[in-house]
């Protein structure tokens, strides 16, 4: 699977990211949503083109699952050939729940009801994370188009065992297995 966040409508950011991808074999897209706005707080960055993202995305409807962020809007959707208006969804693997948000309402500090051993998995701060905090994996692929905090440009792969996230250009910057801790 590969995790993508806070697109913000920036073109040269998704080729990338899905050019990594297709280095690293994915067949599950997983969008954490800000998909095609840049947001009144962010910058209008090189190569935005949110009609091209959507475009571009849409070859991909058959694969993806994406989430609702809070730049993504009923405009947005018009463009998109595959759902995006949903505020969280829920991955089952090997019987234990993730959930999928962006992360401005359930967020690390309001968690959705989780058990130990299932994953909270979102984006909107444009920090990377891969972690295990009292018992349930935190996974956030950082921002493919606007690190911040210090953070440069990622994304997230899972590959059945490990959640990592990597810069665009694949070295890795964070991870941790799926194995409960």
């Amino acid at each position: 699977m590969l995790f993508i966040s806070d697109i913000h409508g920036v073109l040269p950011a998704l080729e990338r990211a899905l050019e990594l991808g297709e280095k690293l074999k994915y067949n599950q897209l997983i969008l954490l949503g800000d998909l095609l706005n840049h947001g009144p707080r962010n910058p209008v960055l090189p190569g935005y083109d949110p009609a091209k993202v959507a475009e571009r995305l849409n070859g991909f409807a058959d694969r993806i699952v994406a989430v609702r962020g809070n730049c993504d809007s009923e405009v947005d959707q018009m463009l998109c050939d595959f759902p995006i208006m949903a505020p969280y969804n829920w991955l089952i693997i090997e019987g234990r729940r993730l959930c999928l948000t962006h992360g401005h309402s359930y967020r690390p500090e309001s968690l959705p009801p989780l058990r130990s051993g299932d994953g909270f998995c979102y984006g909107h701060t444009h920090v990377p994370v891969a972690d295990w905090i009292d018992g349930i994996m935190h996974f956030n692929p950082g921002s493919i188009a606007l690190g911040k905090g210090g953070h440069t440009e990622s994304l997230g792969h899972f590959d059945g065992e490990r959640f990592r996230v990597l810069d665009l250009s694949g070295r890795e910057l964070a991870s941790t297995t799926w194995k409960a801790q």
